[in-house]
């Protein structure tokens, strides 16, 4: 499942996060890579200790809390600290996997990646190449949203990011555990939840049919959740 949510940030943040990144002290993010992917990886990242980085994290997951969409597709037990990074001059991400579980810094503790997000932070008219290419059942998805705008898909696709060959692609990057870990449980959760949502304004909140179906997904969510 390959969701987009458009505008997470509004134009005015998205100026806010550019001024201070585009200022910020970016580091070779090979540092981050793992042995496998040491190869493949050529950008930069803002340094994970980062206050600046931290707070603009923060926000963002802010952001997450009360979007809807977002709850509803990842149900969320616990998200990784939001990460920036930037591609610029032949900048790539060759073909690869994210790991199956990631430290988080600061901590001793694990999260398992159920799911990967990037939080597009350059207009696509800034940079040519920097597409996000991910491999699904349906075949290869690029992706190159508007600045603000958030891609949501499952951890375990290959992926890549094409070689930005103009300009520079900034972006926020994390991971999610969601409640329900298997994907296609999660995926048919999803649906039925956006079938509910839309609905209820024709039925009423009050209708029986619709109350069935809110207790089949609520039970449905009760029988696969983890917490």
């Amino acid at each position: 499942m390959l969701i987009t949510i458009d505008e997470l940030l509004l134009p005015a943040e998205v100026r806010e996060f550019r001024e201070l990144l585009d200022a910020a002290d970016w580091q070779n993010g090979v540092v981050t890579a793992g042995s496998a992917a040491r190869l493949q990886k050529h950008n930069q990242q803002v340094d994970e200790r980062s206050a600046m980085g931290n707070q603009l994290g923060q926000r963002i997951l802010r952001k997450l809390g009360v979007h809807p969409l977002f709850i509803s597709a990842a149900l969320p037990c616990r998200i990784h600290p939001p990460r920036f990074n930037r591609y610029a001059d032949g900048g790539q991400y060759g073909t690869h996997v994210d790991g199956a579980l990631m430290s988080v810094a600061g901590s001793q503790s694990m999260l398992r990646t159920d799911l990967s997000a990037t939080l597009f932070l350059s207009d696509p008219g800034e940079y040519d190449g920097g597409e996000l290419q991910i491999e699904t059942a349906f075949g290869v998805q690029a992706v190159k949203l508007e600045a603000g705008s958030l891609v949501l898909y499952p951890s375990g696709s290959l992926h890549q990011v094409t070689p930005v060959t103009r300009g520079a692609r900034i972006a926020s990057f994390f991971w999610i555990e969601s409640m329900v870990r298997d994907e296609s449980a999660r995926t048919m959760l999803f649906d039925l939840d956006r079938a509910i949502q839309a609905l209820t304004p024709r039925l009423g909140a009050g209708d029986a049919q619709l109350r069935s179906l809110t207790a089949i997904y609520h039970n449905l969510l009760r029988r696969w959740a983890v917490t």
